[in-house]
């Protein structure tokens, strides 16, 4: 009997310190677990752009003028050689009441000059009429031999100096007339005196045939030399500006592939890379950030039918397409982590996790390319953290 109760004492004593052992025994570290596997890989940059019409032609106003009223409306398709603006000569202004009594003044003085030149005009006939007659008696008594011919010469000088100067007269009256009209225009085609200003009409041709994509002003008035009136393009023929970050611009060339996507359509547009310009520019992104970014112009390559429905200023995200792989051994790169200046993953065999150096090559914002250190089929810890340490247990979720 008393050993029946030692056995059953020294039970479970065992029992309760395996209880206590079990208790400190580390417990295996919960994880994810995937598999090293082979898949085709995408290295891409993401950013957004906009269409624009590839050949722009602003038409502008070749000389100051007053234009007349467009026509036109957005959209409505031109031919070459179609006029699209018509510009007047620009109107008279208005005159102030001191600058209308110094015209009338002008008119006055302009007038009063030409009754001055009317009348020097008459002088200067009389003294001609008065010198040819002289001129007529005195040859006839030259011929009569009653006078010398020094006489009659200075006769015949008298009558050319007058003559001259009643040509020099009936010059100085045109020229008070036409000071006469030029003081009088001054208040005939004020706008005041409702006289509307006539003159030629410039007209502005569209220089190639398409659509009018924008008018800058539709109504009528007056517009400077250079300003900018109606755009003019083929809403069919559109290009993509994209704005890279310049650390990515350095990655892309001309020829690169790219799609286009979320622009409105069932699929991806697809497209490749004309121009990498050479100059970038500063910007401040929403974040209150600068950033230096590189225009980047591509053409879509996809048949027209499949995108007619875009238009200028639409808005697209532009996936460039840096590298491509079909079948590469891949992990998630989440299951990455620095050690030293090298890459590092958990290998999880027989329930325990070993740190094993991995060789990366092409990384995504999901994937990373496994060049050395993995072998396909072998199981990695998706999201190790600081709980998870070489050689110790773990167990799948």
């Amino acid at each position: 009997m008393r050993l029946k109760r030692w056995i059953i004492m020294i039970v479970v004593a065992t029992g309760i310190i395996l209880a206590i052992a079990y208790g400190f025994f580390p417990k295996p570290v919960p994880v994810d677990l995937v598999k090293v596997a082979r898949g085709p890989i995408r290295v891409t940059i993401e950013e957004e752009g906009k269409t624009r019409v590839k050949d722009r032609y602003t038409i502008s106003a070749p000389v100051a003028g007053f234009m007349q009223r467009l026509e036109l409306e957005e959209g409505d398709p031109v031919k070459k050689g179609q006029a699209l603006v018509r510009l007047e000569s620009l109107r008279s202004t208005v005159l102030d009441p001191r600058s209308r009594a110094a015209a009338e003044a002008e008119v006055l003085s302009a007038e009063a000059a030409l009754l001055m030149a009317e009348k020097k005009v008459a002088a200067a006939r009389a003294d001609e009429a008065y010198a040819k007659s002289k001129m007529e008696r005195f040859k006839k008594l030259y011929e009569g031999k009653y006078i010398p011919k020094n006489d009659l010469e200075l006769t015949e000088a008298e009558a050319q100096r007058t003559e001259a100067n009643r040509f020099t007269a009936e010059a100085a009256v045109k020229v008070a007339q036409h000071d006469l009209e030029r003081a009088r225009t001054a208040l005939r085609y004020s706008p005041a005196e409702g006289v509307k200003d006539t003159g030629k009409i410039v007209s502005i041709h569209s220089p190639v045939a398409g659509r009018v994509l924008n008018i800058h002003r539709k109504s009528e008035g007056v517009v400077q030399s250079g300003e900018g009136l109606i755009d003019i393009g083929d809403p069919h023929s559109l290009e993509v500006r994209v704005e890279v970050l310049s650390a990515n611009a350095v990655h892309l060339r001309s020829g690169t592939p790219v799609l286009f996507e979320r622009w409105g359509g069932d699929s991806a547009l697809l497209g490749k890379v004309r121009t990498v310009e050479p100059a970038g520019f500063t910007k401040i992104s929403s974040l209150g950030v600068e950033e230096q970014r590189v225009p980047v112009i591509a053409d879509i390559t996809s048949l027209p039918e499949s995108w007619k429905k875009l238009g200028e200023g639409y808005r697209v995200e532009a996936r460039f397409i840096i590298w491509e792989g079909k079948d590469v051994l891949q992990i998630p790169a989440s299951a990455l982590f620095r050690k030293g200046e090298n890459w590092a993953a958990f290998v999880v065999k027989n329930g325990k996790a070993k740190e094993r150096e991995v060789k990366v090559g092409h990384r995504t914002g999901l994937v990373a390319e496994v060049l050395s250190g993995l072998v396909e089929h072998e199981e990695v810890i998706a999201h190790p953290d600081d709980s998870v340490k070489d050689g110790s247990r773990v167990r799948s979720r």
